[in-house]
């Protein structure tokens, strides 16, 4: 199972080939990564969009342990390496998932992920 970050999203948005080599079933996402595609719809048109063609991956719930373990991956990496608050909630529901990202820089200094290399792909 793999989580796809927002950024591999909007790549298989523009084009469906970019996940190709992925079965479509194993490909997470959640919550957090549904609202910042929705926040980048220019219009309703391109909301309806977003919201047909992300329905074939399959959406993780946050749950309550998810916040607690972002909120202490924030105080623990915000000062140092700058992350931001959805990361960390990306962060902490991937720990036991390969995460899939085009961002490495946000996310390579935790060691806890796995990250797909989709460059070597």
């Amino acid at each position: 199972m793999i989580f796809i970050d927002t950024n591999i999203v909007i790549e298989y948005l523009k084009d469906k080939t970019f996940l190709s080599k992925y079965d479509i079933q194993n490909l997470f996402i959640n919550d957090i990564v549904i609202m910042e595609l929705y926040q980048g719809a220019k219009n309703k048109s391109d909301l309806a969009f977003i919201k047909r063609e992300i329905s074939v991956f399959q959406i993780l719930k946050t749950n309550q342990e998810i916040i607690v373990l972002a909120k202490e991956i924030v105080e623990k990496y915000h000062l140092s390496h700058n992350m931001k608050i959805m990361d960390a909630l990306i962060a902490a529901m991937v720990y036991s998932l390969e995460l899939m990202t085009l961002n490495y820089k946000d996310f390579v200094y935790l060691k806890q992920l796995t990250l797909v290399d989709i460059i070597k792909q």
